[in-house]
């Protein structure tokens, strides 16, 4: 993997990542010369025992691109908008324009309720130059590049003192929020654990402590001898319909291994997530014969300086278009109105292709080799 650092113009960080050697000469680009001011904050639910963000500036992001977007033309003939700067590279990652926690965050006010500033770090992840591709179109080698840029901005974000969760996301939909027409996502870097990996965090620490070994490990080995609902199986991934699944045709890949955060993954895990994700993906999309909305969600260990054992590296891909009702929204009680067993036979029955050809092949063996 290849990396090169650039400040854009209004001060905010842009990291490129490529298969290939990128050029020095490349200039960052911005939409604007002029930073936005924020400085979000923190207040305490006290019902939920949760921290809620609020962030009033972000009223002002802009959800789809202006008729005015400056776009730029790139060396591969794509039109980019003037966040991407032209140049050869497979990867972009720079801080969002309208971040909602920031690391300088400070002087929360006072409230009846305790309030911190919001010290986070909110980054958009844009995962081709290509405004034409999505995920399933992507080379097997530029996911597993995707999968370690993950990781390194896992552990880049995770190495700030106020950072405790970094959680990479992705909505595959273009009616959630898309300020780029690139394929792309978030990483939110919190200074708390979100109350969701938390929740399932202490489940697993129970059940560990209680076996010595990791509750997800647990149940991927029961999916594997039962046999019904996974979705795509090599020695080190897997991607299946799990049985306790909340949404139709919700999938959770993972490491077959137990990996605790996606800085941990060995080349060959990185590969087999990468097959895995591609078939997903492909078949989601074999299903309406048309790009398929949906979320990803990749959970993993805290990065609170602790020791977390019974962390287990995964992602939940589901349905994005789905309306949440009240009791899942709020409650956290999901209503699936399909068997997992159902919705695994319909995407086992979608056949894909996900094989490279000799010559990408032999070039990501290369890559691997020189890490």
């Amino acid at each position: 993997m290849y990396s090169h650092q650039l400040l854009k113009p209004d001060g905010r960080q842009l990291t490129l990542y490529s298969r290939f050697p990128i050029a020095e000469a490349i200039i960052a680009t911005g939409s604007s010369n002029q930073l936005v001011q924020t400085n979000s904050h923190l207040r305490w639910h006290p019902l939920r025992g949760e921290w809620v963000v609020y962030a009033s500036y972000h009223q002002e992001q802009t959800f789809l691109p202006p008729p005015e977007y400056n776009l730029l033309a790139s060396s591969n003939g794509y039109q980019l908008p003037t966040e991407l700067p032209p140049g050869r590279y497979d990867v972009a990652v720079f801080d969002n324009r309208f971040p909602v926690m920031t690391p300088s965050a400070s002087d929360s006010p006072e409230c009846i309720v305790e309030t911190l500033p919001a010290n986070g770090v909110c980054e958009t992840v844009v995962f081709t130059q290509n405004p034409q591709a999505s995920l399933s179109s992507l080379e097997l080698d530029h996911l597993a590049l995707l999968l370690e840029v993950w990781g390194d901005r896992t552990l880049i974000l995770g190495a700030n003192q106020q950072i405790q969760y970094v959680l990479p996301f992705d909505n595959r939909d273009a009616k959630v929020g898309i300020t780029l027409p690139q394929q792309h996502g978030e990483i939110y870097a919190y200074p708390f654990i979100p109350p969701i990996p938390a929740r399932m965090l202490e489940m697993q620490r129970r059940f560990y402590h209680e076996h010595h070994r990791g509750l997800l490990t647990d149940l991927i080995q029961k999916e594997i001898a039962q046999k019904k609902r996974i979705i795509y199986q090599d020695e080190y991934a897997i991607a299946f319909v799990p049985v306790c699944a909340r949404y139709p045709y919700e999938v959770w890949i993972a490491p077959i291994e137990p990996v605790s955060s996606l800085f941990e993954l060995t080349a060959q895990q990185r590969w087999g997530l990468a097959k895995a994700l591609k078939t997903v993906t492909l078949k989601y999309d074999g299903l309406l014969e048309c790009p398929f909305s949906c979320s990803m969600t990749w959970f993993q260990a805290p990065t609170d300086g602790k020791i977390h054992p019974e962390a287990h590296l995964y992602a939940e891909l589901y349905p994005a278009d789905r309306t949440l009702t009240g009791s899942e929204l709020a409650g956290g009680v999901f209503t699936n109105n399909a068997l997992p067993e159902e919705k695994a036979k319909d995407l086992q029955a979608v056949i894909v292709n996900i094989k490279q050809t000799a010559k990408q092949r032999r070039f990501s063996l290369q890559l691997n080799g020189s890490r």
